[in-house]
């Protein structure tokens, strides 16, 4: 599922943009399919969207997909992480991702979230999922090592994102079909 991409829109895309350029297209597609009126479970629409995808733009997907959610502020970003720390395929896809990317700093701040949130006995599945952006307010040692980590996010996502830039930049066949 090549995102499709005429030459002078692709021009036109600076660094900055060029993975943003990548993933807006496939999450507009993937939005579409979530909201077709399907018999297939939403889990399995999403497995089927995801095995879709080359193994750049998976990589690419579950990064966005994580960055857009955790970068609002210090509440979401505690909440996304523990969201998506109780869906084991999609953690360790996003831990996959980001290692696709060589990006050994955001590795090491997904390693330091999950630690966090094992030790203070976040659920590791949906099933017993029932944690509030609020829960931060009533534990000042958790709060304390999100406010750190969420700190240290801040810090390293920009290189992260500006690696990813350079990776799809270099392999280019992998996201993006260019017409004339």
């Amino acid at each position: 599922m090549l995102v499709k991409m005429n030459r002078q829109d692709y021009e036109l895309l600076t660094r900055v943009d060029l993975s943003k350029g990548c993933f807006e297209p496939l999450i507009n597609v993937y939005k579409a399919r979530m909201k077709e009126e399907t018999s297939i479970p939403i889990s399995e629409m999403k497995e089927q969207f995801y095995k879709q995808l080359t193994e750049g733009q998976q990589a690419l997907f579950m990064f966005y997909v994580y960055y857009h959610h955790v970068s609002k502020s210090i509440p979401e970003f505690y909440w996304w992480s523990a969201y998506f720390m109780a869906q084991p395929k999609s953690w360790s896809a996003l831990k996959a991702s980001i290692k696709y990317f060589d990006d050994d700093s955001f590795v090491s701040l997904l390693d330091k979230i999950e630690l966090v949130l094992k030790r203070h006995d976040h659920p590791a599945t949906l099933e017993d999922f029932a944690i509030t952006r609020e829960h931060l307010n009533f534990n000042k040692e958790l709060q304390e090592s999100i406010n750190s980590l969420y700190d240290e996010f801040i810090k390293i996502a920009p290189m992260t994102i500006c690696n990813i830039n350079k990776y799809i930049e270099n392999n280019l066949q992998q996201f993006v079909e260019i017409n004339n």
